[in-house]
């Protein structure tokens, strides 16, 4: 299963030499998850990608299908010659909506080949090998919450307490993360430096929900309500209906609202999601994590021959053309 994340607050930073822009955010994942399942097959060759979602590309363009490449070619198993995979992917987190649904997909195809494949890779190189296919992806080996700093690739784990339930509302319509960054770029002068109160809790390893609200914040949001209005109707909507804070998530298209019971987030979803076009979900904040047992075929034992285990990782940072959105 692959989780949904929020950002909590999300502040976007100077834009490094390399293209990406730094981030400083505090991340936890929710209970709306895409499923995956993996089957090998030693009388095929390369990686076979399904999904119920026909907008999705099945190809190389998809973050499952680079993931799934990466981890077969780090490992020893080129797609091309050693073996068949298929994967089948289940899609419930909307596209393009601030949830991160690509790359927790391609963080779960990374943590499931891992398993099925024995290959005994530490959440830290797991995390190495998602940096390369997106700036998202490393924090969902560190799962449920953590502080993320740097373009994605610095994750601090940090412990919740208390519950809460979060109401999720898509509007319709998806917003690029580079026409976001754009956008947000194009509305201000100069980056603002973190504020006193962030610096505070900055090292911070725990938190609760009760310090968090009054912290919430994301940087996108004016901006981006400026040219989608509805984004702030829909703001004004979750408030209105009882949250105790809404924001956007990364950089849009959902907004979500944080409730404090399951009952109340319940009627403000049916309330919120009424207008057309909108889906609204309630789910609850517990710890959402992809690092359960996988839903995938064992290595059949003609294939043990063929299979590296515990390989030497090596890992090269990014260079040339970039599929993450988030350089520009």
């Amino acid at each position: 299963m692959a989780p949904a994340k929020v950002n909590l607050i999300l502040k976007v930073l100077d834009r490094r030499p390399d293209g990406y822009h730094n981030i400083w955010s505090l991340m936890h994942t929710v209970g709306l998850e895409d499923e995956l399942r993996f089957r090998l097959s030693p009388r095929s060759t390369g990686v076979r990608l399904h999904c119920d979602d026909a907008a999705l590309p099945t190809d190389g363009r998809n973050l499952v299908s680079q993931a799934a490449s990466l981890v077969l070619e780090r490992a020893g198993l080129p797609a091309d010659r050693a073996m068949g995979l298929e994967i089948r992917l289940t899609k419930r987190i909307p596209v393009s909506a601030g949830l991160a649904g690509g790359s927790s997909d391609a963080a779960a195809t990374i943590a499931g080949l891992n398993r099925l494949l024995g290959l005994g890779w530490s959440p830290e190189e797991m995390a190495r090998v998602g940096q390369a296919v997106g700036s998202d992806v490393p924090f969902f080996f560190f799962a449920p919450s953590a502080l993320v700093r740097g373009r994605g690739e610095e994750v601090a784990p940090v412990t919740f307490t208390g519950e809460r339930w979060v109401v999720l509302v898509h509007p319709g319509f998806p917003i690029e993360t580079r026409w976001a960054y754009e956008r947000l770029a194009s509305t201000r002068q100069a980056v603002p430096p973190l504020s006193p109160t962030l610096r505070g809790v900055a090292g911070r390893t725990s938190f609760s929900w009760d310090d968090v609200v009054p912290l919430m914040e994301n940087d996108f949001e004016e901006a981006l309500a400026q040219t989608h209005r509805v984004l702030r109707e829909i703001k004004e909507e979750l408030l209105s209906a009882g949250a105790e804070a809404a924001l956007l998530s990364g950089s849009g298209a959902t907004l979500f609202g944080v409730f404090r019971d399951k009952a109340s987030a319940g009627r403000a979803r049916a309330s919120v999601g009424r207008a057309s076009g909108r889906r609204a979900y309630a789910v609850h904040t517990g710890a959402a994590s992809f690092q359960r047992e996988a839903h995938s075929s064992p290595a059949s034992p003609s294939l043990a021959g063929r299979l590296t285990r515990n390989p030497p990782f090596r890992y090269a940072p990014l260079s040339g053309p970039s599929l993450d959105s988030r350089r520009s």
